[in-house]
């Protein structure tokens, strides 16, 4: 047994304990539940809503684990939820899908959970209870204002179950939802949502779980046309790449939005699980999941009152989206979807496997992210390089989310996120500097190529580089800020990674007039009291064990940048840059190490016209070829 594994028991119990801290902020008819916080941007009739349809999901997949014995209490308490939510005339009654945008989402999960839990919910309501509630799920049908994004999801979902209780349904609309899910479908499993860019944990936790859900659902094979096989194919490619996201204490990557969902990440592993994919254990798959949930478990989440707040590990609004409620974070619940698997499944028998991570260092080009994954096992750190990613568009204008177009990602960093981090990247950045310190922004980047060979992963990207004076807005989704832009110049970055070192290759092709300043800046640490030092054109900032370092082969100034109140792991920040003033052509070492290892940066490194010639700290030596643009 690998250490600390949990028992189906243990699972069983963090999930109920998450339940019933839940269940003591229902309102008076059962309807909504009300989390202690600040008012979500959406009002608080949707974060009762939320509060409620996210918690039934964990209360469904308990329910149904027990094949509906033993829970009575809970089945009482679902059912009233759901009596008063339907109830038009309810204090506490749910907002409808066609009078909020946000409903549409929650009624996927309550829909999903009324045919999970069939026999011992929806066959127990009354026939009044049961047909407002058809009443409340029929204005998804033939509604054509659904993102067309993972939310195709939620119509499915919720037309598949109408369909089952002979209500009205859209047999168009569940082909077209098909066919736009499928339109997302990338190289190697991978699923972009949407048509932007967007490569982050919703590509496990809805594009890949939801699929497999919806194939067990009453009525769905027969919608489903066979298509399931190739889902799951897609799924068991993808858990191969996802695997190797995982750090070695049990950390997710932090990127992309949503982050404040934390464990859902575990939810792909578990859904590996039900889909019995061929190419990964239970065992594996069941371990991943519990990393996971364990990581944020010992690390305050939930709280010392049980309750799951906006934040990463502690509470930190700052992660959330400015839409996100007191009840947004449950679709954390995602991540215990295995309770739903009950004690005489094979999963809880089978020997548990450890992460790759932790077996050998990892070294992986996902291609459709444009990443290169490398993983530590000396440390469990879990790095990403990125040139692919960025939610945007090839050639479109606009300030970098920090969330998803920074050049480095990890499960030990995470990007700076206050006001200033969204118009002026900083960390994991290659910028031009104006006269009024704006620095530039890449989105729109085209990637150029990623691979692994001969123990040295590369990936390569140019893109425009432009300044942008961002438009007032009150919503941040995810994407970069819109606004007047002006071109700073073309840049190109070749991305050499060995270990937990990058060789960064920076080439400005075209300078524009008054792009006066090229700054590289490496990765950032944050916590409580970080340490720094800086020595001619090398710089180190260290913090918790981790320390982030960079030098600089080709001359400039390094220094580290300081910022407070801008990162979900602690109340500092600090990043090493270094400044190469007016230079078109730079060479820079980034190092990032755990376990309070010293940085190395003592690379050797040659660029020739087509290709780069590196000799790595530790004696390796490559020659890459350089992809043409």
């Amino acid at each position: 047994m690998l250490a600390g594994e949990w028992s189906r028991a243990e699972w069983v119990a963090h999930a109920d304990a998450l339940l019933d801290a839940a269940r003591r902020y229902a309102s008076p008819g059962g309807g909504r539940i009300l989390f202690p916080g600040a008012e979500g941007g959406y009002g608080r009739d949707i974060d009762g809503l939320e509060g409620f349809a996210r918690t039934l999901l964990l209360a469904g997949f308990r329910i149904a684990g027990e094949r509906g014995v033993g829970v009575d209490d809970l089945i009482a308490f679902v059912r009233r939820g759901i009596a008063t939510g339907v109830d038009p005339g309810a204090p506490d009654r749910w907002v409808r899908p066609d009078e909020h945008g946000q409903a549409k989402v929650e009624a996927a999960s309550i829909a999903l959970v009324l045919d999970l839990t069939r026999p011992w919910v929806w066959d127990a309501l009354d026939a009044v209870t049961r047909q407002r509630a058809i009443e409340w799920f029929t204005p998804v049908v033939g509604d054509d204002t659904y993102p067309r994004t993972n939310w195709v999801w939620f119509r499915i979902v919720v037309e598949t179950f109408l369909r089952s209780v002979g209500g009205p349904w859209s047999p168009a609309d569940i082909a077209a939802d098909l066919a736009r899910h499928d339109s997302f479908v990338q190289e190697d499993g991978w699923l972009s949502d949407g048509d932007e860019r967007s490569y982050d944990h919703y590509v496990g936790w809805a594009l890949h779980v939801y699929p497999v859900l919806w194939s067990r659902m009453t009525g769905a094979t027969e919608l489903a046309g066979g298509r399931t096989a190739g889902d799951v194919a897609r799924l068991d490619r993808f858990l191969d790449d996802a695997l190797t996201l995982v750090g070695g204490d049990g950390s997710p990557l932090i990127q992309g939005r949503s982050l404040i969902y934390r464990f859902a990440a575990a939810a792909v592993f578990w859904v590996g699980v039900i889909a019995e994919v061929p190419s990964h254990s239970p065992g594996r798959l069941r371990y991943a999941a519990e990393l996971i949930v364990r990581h944020f478990a010992e690390r305050g989440a939930p709280d010392a009152d049980g309750i799951l707040t906006m934040g990463w590990h502690g509470e930190w609004r700052v992660l959330a989206q400015s839409y996100s409620g007191p009840g947004s974070p449950y679709w954390a619940v995602k991540g215990l979807l295995g309770v739903l698997l009950p004690a005489d499944h094979p999963v809880w028998t089978t020997p548990a496997e450890p992460l790759p991570v932790e077996t050998g260092d990892v070294l992986r080009a996902v291609t459709s992210p444009g990443w290169i994954v490398s993983g530590t096992t000396a440390d469990g750190i879990v790095r990403v390089v990125n040139h692919g990613t960025d939610h945007s568009r090839a050639g479109a204008v606009s300030t970098d989310s920090p969330l998803y177009a920074r050049i480095g990602y990890s499960t030990a960093t995470a990007p700076l996120l206050d006001a200033q981090a969204w118009r002026d990247p900083l960390e994991q950045s290659v910028t031009m500097t104006d006269a009024d310190g704006r620095r530039s922004h890449r989105s729109g980047m085209r990637l150029l190529g990623t691979r692994v060979d001969d123990g040295v992963g590369s990936v390569s990207a140019v893109w425009d580089a432009h300044w942008v004076e961002p438009a007032p807005t009150t919503h941040v989704h995810g994407s970069g800020l819109t606004g007047v832009a002006s071109r700073a110049g073309r840049i190109r970055v070749d991305s050499f990674v060995r270990g937990s070192i990058e060789v960064r290759v920076v080439r400005v092709e075209d300078r524009a007039e008054g792009a006066l300043r090229l700054r590289v800046g490496g990765w950032a640490v944050a916590g409580d009291d970080p340490t720094s030092r800086v020595n001619g054109a090398a710089a180190e900032a260290s913090s918790g064990g981790v320390t982030s370092g960079i030098r600089s082969l080709t001359g400039g100034v390094a220094g580290v940048l300081r910022w407070d109140g801008a990162s979900p792991l602690g109340d500092r920040a600090v990043v090493p840059v270094v400044d190469l003033g007016s230079c078109d052509e730079a060479i820079v070492v980034l190092d990032l190490r755990g376990s309070g290892a010293p940085v190395r940066n003592d690379a050797v490194v040659e660029v020739e016209s087509d290709a780069v010639s590196i000799i790595w700290p530790d004696g390796h030596r490559s020659r890459t070829r350089l992809p043409s643009a």
